[in-house]
């Protein structure tokens, strides 16, 4: 059998491209190769398992004068198989080599029995590379990640990937591809953040090779970061990226990738991620086939729990299900925390377009189990925000945040109602953790679409996110309606709602006695145990707050923490509210150090729960307090800090107008200026301790 024909060379092949960002990988698998007989690179197609093991073997050669010979297995056909072992193990007997076998998985089951029969030759040692581990034993598994990418500046690292509607190839606009609080990719951002990243260095010097005008700057620093999350920092994805640079300027491609992920990828240079797609599809069993396009409806990562309840059901049972998805795992990407999961972006296009348009109707199924679980999920973190573990309710929906965003598509089977139903669970998220302009989209994209009559309580969360984060009249027109289908409706804690905004309002234009009255009809409209929304606590921190503002000697002293809930669990977010108000009363009553110590206690949870309507008006009343001690420079600062995320509703901070006075303009303008632009954990020490 000859070298063409069985794919077996004795040179190993030349370097396939530069290599950037593996020099852990390379140290690691040298190590490896120096103890054991047989090691198996695992990883996704394009993942950069081949060039890895060209690098090492070429570096190894010219080190130790490494005897290798080298396998291509990708294009051997079947027919070839029977004669392999043979043609091997006359070619390596008696010598001490080391053999490459580049893609094993195209040898389904029988890679494992070559490689086992092949380790009898008692001088060979074997490098594979797969999309799956082999399972013999001995087996040594360096799983090879993907290059590093820049993270998006959001509450957390996400990849938040839509589902894939009607039309499967169709991804969502370049802000959702860049994750959430990504920066606009046609806005400019310093290329010293994003420069020193493998993932794009690897973009930047593929792409200079499609076009050799192309150079990295602020223009274009945003829309590569973002091209490069899109693609997972899969060299092979990036390298087809990059190859049309030519044609697309980053931003331009980053659409046209959102559009259309597969014919996109298909024009770069190179082999297609879609024929590496396919070829994953192919090699795979049938229910792993079958899994993989079910897997298509997660928008962002998985476990085990979720691919159970989501995957298993007709011919794959939940054990089913899980036991396919852990043979398939080396060749999927490894997401943020254990056991975590998720496809890459050409795979999962690839296998959405099988799942809408395969004859068992499995999509519609699958999408109507993943909304019901994100559903679930949604009204379980709303619980436990409820319950006082305002953390780990955070936590939970920030880690299904690619999947609910999915699911609060109005436009999806399931409609607006139901996109309303989970945004409304997740109010928490929305009004207190720093997402606003995020849930204001979602609501008032769904309640758009809704047919008359709209739900009461959706319509109080776009009411209270306008307000808060908007133009506190731009919210009237909601409050009306939320108040009259709440009296329809007999929702008695929407009610109560409405009357904490509008009280809440009052509280913002300086009408403490107003803001007392409204936060005193909340707390005897709301039922004792209502079914979604803040809960009492927040309400009677509301109320505190507006009373310290009207009678701040008669704010009570509280025997338990602040914001206790009465089962004694602490509602963390109200006890903030409640710290501030006794700093107010502490300020009052002429005790700084105090009312510095309250402030601090409000300002570690708001940072704790990222909730920045909170930290201004915190960082407001410190910044009255720099003002008494005369350090008006330094309120200043905070001021500017802060500028950005306060209410547009509410007044003019009082300590403002001191700090002007007291500064000259150009004084003022600088002290402000300087605010802005520094991070509040420097201009608050104490929150660094």
């Amino acid at each position: 059998m000859g070298e063409a024909g069985s794919g077996v060379r004795q040179a190993v092949p030349a370097e396939l491209s530069s290599f950037i960002g593996r020099e852990r990988e390379l140290s690691a698998l040298a190590s490896l190769l120096a103890t054991e007989r047989l090691v198996t690179l695992t990883g996704p197609a394009g993942i950069g398992k081949t060039r890895l093991a060209v690098r090492t073997v070429r570096t190894l050669g010219a080190r130790d004068g490494l005897d290798a010979v080298w396998v291509e297995l990708a294009g051997l056909p079947e027919r070839c198989w029977g004669g392999l072992r043979g043609e091997l193990a006359d070619r390596l007997a008696g010598r001490e080599a080391l053999l490459v076998l580049d893609g094993c998985e195209q040898l389904g089951e029988a890679g494992a029995g070559l490689v086992g029969d092949l380790l009898r030759l008692p001088g060979l040692r074997i490098l594979a590379t797969s999309q799956r581990r082999l399972r013999i034993a001995g087996e040594a598994v360096l799983a090879v990640p993907p290059l590093s990418v820049p993270t998006a500046p959001s509450v957390q690292p996400l990849s938040s990937f839509p589902s894939f509607p009607s039309s499967p190839s169709v991804l969502s606009s370049p802000s959702v591809l860049s994750g959430h609080g990504a920066p606009d990719p046609t806005r400019r951002f310093p290329v010293a953040d994003v420069a020193g990243y493998a993932a794009v260095r690897l973009f930047a010097e593929r792409a200079r090779g499609a076009d050799p005008f192309f150079e990295l700057t602020d223009r274009n620093a945003a829309a590569v970061a973002a091209l490069c999350r899109a693609l997972d920092g899969i060299p092979g994805a990036l390298e087809l990226a990059a190859g049309r640079s030519h044609q697309y300027a980053p931003a331009q491609a980053l659409r046209r990738l959102g559009s259309d992920p597969l014919g996109f990828l298909a024009g770069g240079a190179g082999r297609s991620t879609r024929v590496d797609a396919e070829r994953s599809l192919r090699l795979a069993s049938p229910a792993e086939r079958l899994l993989w396009e079910r897997l298509s409806v997660f928008a962002g990562s998985f476990d085990r729990a979720a691919v159970a309840e989501v995957c298993g059901f007709g011919a794959l049972t939940p054990d089913t299900a899980v036991e396919a998805l852990l043979r398939l795992a080396p060749g999927l990407l490894a997401d943020a925390g254990p056991g975590r999961y998720r496809l890459p972006l050409s795979v999962r296009a690839y296998a959405a377009r099988r799942l809408a348009h395969g004859p068992a109707g499995d999509g519609a199924t699958t999408a109507r189990r993943h909304r019901e679980r994100c559903r679930v999920v949604a009204e379980r973190a709303a619980q436990l925000w409820r319950a006082g573990a305002q953390r780990e309710a955070r936590a939970l929906a920030l880690r299904e945040l690619p999947e609910l965003r999915a699911a609060m598509n109005p436009l999806a089977a399931g409609g607006p109602g139901a996109a309303l139903e989970i945004a409304v669970s997740l109010w928490f998220l929305w009004s207190a953790c720093g997402m606003a302009s995020e849930g204001r989209r979602h609501v008032e994209r769904a309640l758009a679409v809704h047919p008359a009559p709209r739900p009461a309580r959706a319509l109080w969360l776009a009411a209270w996110l306008v307000a808060a984060f908007g133009e506190a009249d731009g919210a009237d027109p909601l409050l009306v309606e939320a108040w009259t289908e709440a009296v329809h409706e007999g929702e008695d804690a929407c009610l109560a709602y409405l009357a904490h905004l509008r009280g809440t309002i009052a509280l913002w234009e300086d009408r403490y006695e107003d803001a007392a009255a409204e936060y005193r009809e909340g707390l005897e409209l709301l039922p004792a145990d209502p079914e979604f929304g803040p809960g009492r606590e927040a309400l009677l921190a509301a109320h505190t707050l507006a009373v310290a503002r009207t009678d701040p000697a008669s704010v009570p002293v509280e025997d338990g923490p602040p914001g206790s809930a009465p089962d004694g669990s602490v509602d963390l977010w109200a006890r903030s509210w409640v710290s501030y108000a006794h700093a107010l009363v502490q300020r009052h009553e002429g005790h700084p150090a105090r009312a510095r110590r309250e402030l601090l206690s409000a300002l570690r949870t708001q940072f704790a729960l990222d909730d920045t309507l909170g930290q201004a008006f915190s960082v407001e009343l410190l910044a009255e307090l720099e003002a008494d001690q005369g350090r008006y420079a330094e309120a200043a600062r905070l001021l500017g800090a802060v500028s950005r995320t306060r209410p547009n509703a509410a007044s003019a901070p009082r300590v403002q107008h001191t700090v002007r006075a007291r500064l000259t303009p150009e004084a003022f303008r600088a002290a402000y200026t300087s605010g802005t632009r520094t991070p509040l954990r420097e201009l608050v020490p104490e929150l660094a301790a």
